[in-house]
C-alpha cells in the first residue's frame, strides 16, 4: 500500500522503507512512552511487527505506527507518532485510519494505550477499557 495525501505527503506500509533511526530518535528522545528505548529494541520491534505504516514528506519519514497481533482475535496498536512540526495536518488521523480501518486486520479487535490522544483514537471507536482489562507492568 502506498497512498498519497497530497502536498508531497504520503503513507506507505513497506517495512523496508521505515527509517529505523528516525523512529528510534523520536521514541527514545521525544516520546513519553518509550523514553530511552535502546536502538536495537526499536529495530527489533519494527522488524517483528506484523504491520508498520510510515508517513512521509518526500523522502523524510515524519510519522509512524506499528501493530502486532495474533492474527485472529486481537491487534495492539503501538508507537504512533507524528513529528511536532507536522501535527495539525491530519497525518495522525490518516496513520490510524490506514492502520486500523484499511489494513488486513480491520475486522479484528484493536487495543492501545495512550495518555494524551483519546480524542484522536475516539474517532476510530476506541474507548476507555472495561472493568475487565488488567495490565501487568514489567518492573525493571
Amino acid at each position: 500500500m502506498r497512498r498519497s495525501l497530497g502536498k508531497g505527503l504520503e503513507l506507505d506500509d513497506d517495512p523496508a522503507r521505515i527509517d529505523v533511526a528516525a523512529v528510534h530518535d523520536f521514541l527514545a528522545n521525544q516520546s513519553y512512552w518509550a523514553e530511552g528505548r535502546p536502538y536495537d529494541v526499536v529495530e527489533r520491534l519494527v522488524r517483528e511487527a506484523q504491520r508498520v505504516v510510515g508517513a512521509y514528506d518526500g523522502g523524510r519519514q515524519v510519522g509512524f505506527a506499528r501493530a502486532f497481533t495474533d492474527g485472529v482475535s486481537l491487534v495492539y496498536l503501538a508507537d504512533v507518532y507524528v513529528l511536532p512540526e507536522y501535527r495539525g495536518r491530519g497525518l495522525g488521523v490518516e496513520l490510524v485510519r490506514e492502520m486500523v480501518e484499511r489494513g488486513p486486520y480491520a475486522d479484528i479487535r484493536w487495543v492501545l494505550h495512550t495518555r494524551d490522544a483519546h480524542r484522536l483514537y475516539g474517532k476510530f471507536r476506541f474507548d476507555r477499557p472495561s472493568e475487565r482489562l488488567m495490565e501487568r507492568y514489567h518492573r525493571g
